[in-house]
């Protein structure tokens, strides 16, 4: 039954009863979470909206993972798992990152000097420093894994040459196992298997989980990265960057607890936990990273 058609049969229940009828507002959360899906496309937010408990969200997942050649249909059922991709989460926790850190670095170099130029230096070096750092790190991430994937669909394509008959006994099972009877399933497979590179494209995305087409970019990814620490790093830096003088470190204090408890509250649309209690815990447990790196700061200045 449809949602509309099931809303108004238990208005009318609920009228019949003498109740007052609910109104149903959504939530800042699920008005957040629309405009998400709406400019990023439900497949970006998955972890999102499966942490709003939205039903059918594996229609946006990636596939499977796994290459053991099949005995059998349950065999093959049990050994692949579904992943899924977390662009929007990684680039939180990358401002989440930048901002802890040089929050902490500056609150440190303050606790040690009042000198508003050295904070400053050490601040900008602090953010260039982890910036890079990320960015060098995901790359290299992100290239071992797109080498990898490149590698285990090389090791596809040389046993579809060389073992024709059982890749597409495999990839019947897949479809077996997933619903189809098993002479659908086979004569399917046999199908996709008269053109070689349809048959490797769809070998990659059945038996292996991955998108021949969408293996992942290493300068994307490290890009993303520099940006994301550099847009939480920034923060704490600006009141020394403008020239807020004796009032500097208070100011950037001030942004930077925002600033947590800002990012705090975004997590909590892949927890499910509510915003304020995320923020506030972020708030604090960055505030006091930072307070520990002032006294710190203090006692060895």
């Amino acid at each position: 039954m449809p949602q509309s058609r099931r809303a108004l049969l238990w208005e009318r229940r609920i009228r019949e009863t003498g109740a007052i009828v609910p109104i149903f507002r959504l939530s800042l959360r699920a008005h957040l979470v629309r405009q998400l899906v709406r400019r990023l496309g439900p497949r970006a937010v998955r972890p999102v909206l499966a942490a709003m408990k939205v039903r059918g969200v594996s229609v946006y997942g990636s596939g499977v993972i796994g290459h053991p050649m099949p005995v059998s249909a349950a065999e093959m059922e049990g050994k692949h798992r579904r992943v899924s991709g977390g662009n929007l989460r990684a680039a939180v926790f990358g401002v989440n990152d930048g901002l802890v850190s040089n929050t902490s670095l500056i609150m440190g170099i303050a606790g040690a000097s009042g000198d508003s130029r050295i904070i400053l230096l050490s601040g900008v070096a602090g953010l260039l420093a982890g910036a890079f750092s990320m960015a060098a790190g995901e790359y290299i991430s992100m290239h071992s894994q797109r080498e990898l994937f490149e590698y285990q669909i090389g090791l596809e394509r040389e046993e579809l040459e060389e073992y024709p008959d059982e890749e597409t006994e495999e990839l019947a099972l897949i479809y077996n196992a997933r619903g189809l009877p098993l002479d659908e399933a086979r004569r399917i497979a046999q199908d996709l298997m008269q053109d070689p590179g349809h048959a490797l494209n769809t070998l990659a995305r059945e038996e292996l989980g991955l998108n021949p087409d969408d293996l992942g970019s290493p300068w994307g990814a490290a890009m993303s990265s520099f940006l994301a620490f550099a847009a939480g790093g920034i923060v704490p830096l600006l009141p020394f960057l403008f020239g807020a003088g004796k009032n500097a470190l208070f100011v950037a204090a001030a942004l930077a607890g925002a600033a947590l408890f800002s990012v705090g509250a975004l997590l909590s649309l892949f927890t499910g936990k509510r915003g304020w209690l995320s923020g506030l815990r972020m708030m604090l447990i960055g505030g006091g990273a930072g307070m520990v790196t002032y006294l710190i700061g203090g006692c060895v200045g």
